[in-house]
């Protein structure tokens, strides 16, 4: 049985492989709330991950059933661009502990099961995605607007907006059937209250701030699927590679939030270059969709005999891989002479 190309056992060994390398990874940051994780630590999961990441890169090169050197370029594009696009969202997921008062030590739990539960959404979106672009190709067209538009609003994001979980729909629609303890209980996301006058001297479950962080990062990880799919469909349209090449970004996620947490302050030219970036493979995208922009200006009466223009993947991969050193680099030059100062 093949599922998009690839026989069920190829998908089914995946997701086994995930599955393992989630636990493993919940193991070696160490019990529930036993000890924060420190920058060091952070630092050595995190080239762990890149490290299994570029293994099973070259995986899909020696073993891909077709196109496995192009194949394996396009998986580096889309890791680098989720990758990319994932260190601005962690600066968010700072905001949130930080608004919920959730200790350091008990961030990399919410962070796990977060992840998790990204791991399943984002594989429903992009399933969902790879079906509507074989059926529908022009698709791709709007997500390039939509990647230009949101490139372009990257320039005018304000980092000292203040986040509020608060009006967070999925939050407001859980407080109304389920009830929701007003303080922190350690590391449970729930916990059992002894019989009161309220609840006629019956014991209830209540959900802690804990469990409420958790579902508005997982709401907000919808957020940034919207942008970071539609990208790594830019660089390639085979579901295994989109798919692979985001979850592999994401299983990293926890370790690079540990390791960027003490020093997000000093990226403050990231967004910028992850507007370049969004822009970019908006672009790229729009290049290749000249079959739809010239029927549709023969639709309204204009002859814009629009090229055909591919963007080779290694080119692409050169140019996101240096807009995002570059806006590292530049960050980091001007902390320096904000420093000598």
């Amino acid at each position: 049985m093949d599922l998009m190309g690839l026989p069920l056992w190829a998908w089914i060994v995946f997701y086994v492989l995930v599955l393992l390398m989630l636990l493993a990874d919940l193991k070696m940051f160490g019990k529930k709330g036993q000890h924060e994780v420190g920058v060091g630590e952070a630092l050595k999961m995190t080239f762990v991950w890149i490290a299994v990441s570029l293994v099973f890169c070259a995986g899909i090169y020696w073993f891909y059933p077709a196109e496995p050197h192009e194949k394996a370029m396009e998986f580096l594009a889309g890791y680098l661009i989720e990758k990319s696009l994932s260190m601005d969202n962690l600066f968010v997921f700072l905001m949130l502990f930080s608004f919920f008062g959730v200790e350091r030590k008990y961030q990399h739990e919410v962070l796990f099961w977060g992840i998790f539960g990204a791991l399943v959404l984002r594989s429903v979106f992009i399933f969902a995605g790879a079906a509507m672009v074989e059926r529908f190709e022009w698709i791709l067209g709007l997500f390039g607007l939509f990647l230009i538009y949101t490139g372009f609003k990257m320039f005018g994001h304000n980092d000292d907006e203040s986040v509020d979980p608060s009006k967070n729909i999925f939050v407001k629609v859980f407080k109304k059937f389920f009830p929701v303890s007003d303080k922190m209980h350690g590391g449970d996301f729930f916990v059992k209250e002894m019989g009161s006058r309220e609840t006629g001297g019956k014991e209830r479950w209540l959900a802690t701030p804990l469990f409420i962080t958790l579902i508005v990062i997982e709401t907000t990880d919808v957020a940034f699927a919207v942008d970071s799919i539609p990208a790594v469909f830019s660089v390639s349209r085979d579901p295994f590679i989109v798919l692979t090449s985001n979850i592999f970004a994401i299983l990293g996620l926890r370790a690079l939030y540990f390791a960027l947490a003490a020093i997000a302050k000093y990226f403050g030219y990231l967004k910028y270059g992850l507007g370049i970036i969004l822009s970019f493979v908006g672009i790229k995208m729009l290049l290749t969709m000249d079959e739809y922009v010239n029927a549709f200006g023969q639709w309204v009466g204009l002859d814009i005999n629009m090229p055909h223009v591919e963007v080779p993947t290694p080119l692409s991969l050169a140019i996101i891989f240096g807009v995002l050193l570059l806006s590292i680099l530049l960050s980091l030059l001007a902390n320096r002479q904000k420093a000598a100062k």
